[in-house]
């Protein structure tokens, strides 16, 4: 028993190395998605927009599902690193093309249009989950 707890101990300092890295990418893919997106995300969701919070919260989550498959599937930290952030260019890619797709979205968002948040957001989880499926190397 003591064999087994302390062989299990041993993962420890590869988990927090994982998750600082992925704590790491999730803060850089806010601060790039929040400086790419024309509206101002934590001031409309301040304001009580949900359209707003619903459209950065499925970024946050489509960026967070082929994270955590880059996690699941690499080989090193740093093959986690770079799947990573080809994760983070896919979603704000995403957010550009259906920006063009979309007329006025960052209008519409900022208007509070609940349609064009939820959208935004489906769209997002939808790639983010092609995105981890893609990541299965």
């Amino acid at each position: 028993m003591l064999e087994m707890t302390l062989t299990t101990l041993n993962g420890i300092p590869a988990f927090l190395a994982y998750f600082a890295v992925a704590i790491a990418l999730f803060v850089a893919f806010t601060v790039i998605y929040s400086w790419v997106t024309p509206h101002h995300e934590f001031e409309l969701i301040r304001a009580n927009n949900v359209s707003a919070a619903l459209a950065f919260g499925g970024a946050l989550i489509g960026f967070a599902l082929p994270l955590s498959s880059a996690i699941s599937h690499s080989l090193s930290l740093l093959d986690c690193v770079i799947w990573g952030l080809v994760a983070l260019v896919v979603q704000v890619l995403t957010f550009l093309v259906l920006r063009v797709l979309v007329r006025q979205l960052p209008e519409r968002i900022t208007q509070g249009e609940i349609a064009a948040g939820v959208l935004s957001a489906a769209v997002a989880i939808a790639v983010g989950q092609i995105n981890a499926a893609c990541m299965t190397y």
